[in-house]
């Protein structure tokens, strides 16, 4: 198929686009381009494209990408003139992300990161689009005696049998998948490995450090901080990731590039700001750690950085202040219907 012509604004597919980084990046692009956001609901939410539906540049399509597509048979589409106009650039983000949920998504988990990364490799192919998949951190395996700060050509240490491998292992597969056909046939394809990302629109109750920090502290319950008080991470605010991706996607590099803050931060001091933040009356305790809740690598950005003067620049009081507000709105709106 030859590449088709570009008539007003680009046509961009976001698959997970429901998702809470997902629908942060449709934000952004809907802004100048016309943006076809697909989602199965499996971990995303229709709360977080809400307020896009009625934007004539956006358009939803419930779909499960493990199933091949075809965007021109689809009559919602029709306005988009995808059959002359193509598709110009494709942002893969579609995978289960619920530690909560974890276990009960494994199969799922396993065909988005096999399947799902064929058919929209298949779409690319055919619409000569550019992608990029969003990968994660898990690739290089837990952290390191030391804490080094990892480098994209690190090779990684995962153990492909462990209790989350279909993640985990799933992740550098699906890196594999996109690499080889890349070369192939000679496609745009972008890999960012992401780190420990933070924001509105993630969920609540569902294991994830920062939304339970904020939940406990609005109940004015303990903060518990799954592991000792050695742990440390580092926290990206998804403006940030926003930024660096659309930035990236202008570009010809192929990556993999990691996408994260540099800055260690002890859990600890994370857990008071949010407490100091909210003014409750919580305490701090430690628990045992979770299966998705373990201290990540460190990432060194130098890469990224000095190929398109990329850093994250959201301090983190800031972000937590944004996290905060929207997290205390859902948390009452969720209140509100299990009271009703």
């Amino acid at each position: 198929m030859s590449k088709k012509a570009i008539f007003d604004t680009k046509n961009i597919l976001v698959t997970g686009g429901a998702g809470f980084i997902g629908s942060h990046l449709c934000d952004e692009l809907v802004e100048n381009n016309k943006v076809i956001c697909l989602d199965n609901f499996v971990t995303g939410d229709e709360r977080n494209i809400d307020h896009l539906l009625a934007n004539p540049n956006f358009e939803f399509v419930r779909h499960d990408m493990t199933e091949p597509i075809n965007l021109e048979s689809l009559s919602e589409l029709q306005k988009f003139k995808i059959q002359f106009q193509g598709i110009q650039e494709i942002y893969h983000l579609a995978c289960p992300t619920s530690p909560k949920n974890f276990k009960d998504n494994i199969k799922d988990t396993l065909l988005s990161n096999s399947f799902g990364v064929k058919n929209v490799l298949d779409l690319a192919i055919k619409y000569k689009a550019k992608l990029m998949h969003f990968s994660s951190s898990v690739v290089y395996g837990p952290r390191r005696e030391g804490n080094p700060k990892i480098k994209e050509n690190d090779f990684g240490k995962v153990d492909m049998l462990s209790e989350r491998s279909s993640y985990d292992e799933g992740k550098r597969f699906a890196e594999t998948f996109i690499h080889n056909y890349r070369k192939i046939y000679n496609i745009d394809a972008k890999i960012i490995r992401l780190f420990r990302i933070y924001g509105p629109r993630m969920k609540l109750g569902d294991n994830q450090m920062i939304p339970d920090f904020v939940n406990s502290a609005l109940e004015n319950s303990d903060l518990n901080i799954l592991g000792d008080e050695n742990f440390t991470s580092s926290f990206c605010f998804v403006s940030d990731v926003v930024d660096a991706v659309v930035k990236l996607m202008e570009t010809d590099l192929s990556g993999p590039f990691n996408i994260g803050s540099d800055v260690d931060i002890n859990v600890r001091d994370v857990a008071q700001l949010v407490i100091d933040q909210i003014g409750s009356k919580s305490q701090i305790k430690y628990a045992d750690p979770h299966l998705f809740m373990t201290p990540l690598c460190m990432p060194d950005i130098s890469e990224i950085r000095e190929s398109i003067g990329w850093m994250p620049v959201v301090a983190l009081d800031r972000g937590l202040e944004k996290t905060i507000s929207h997290l205390r709105a859902s948390k009452g709106l969720r209140e509100v219907k299990q009271a009703a």
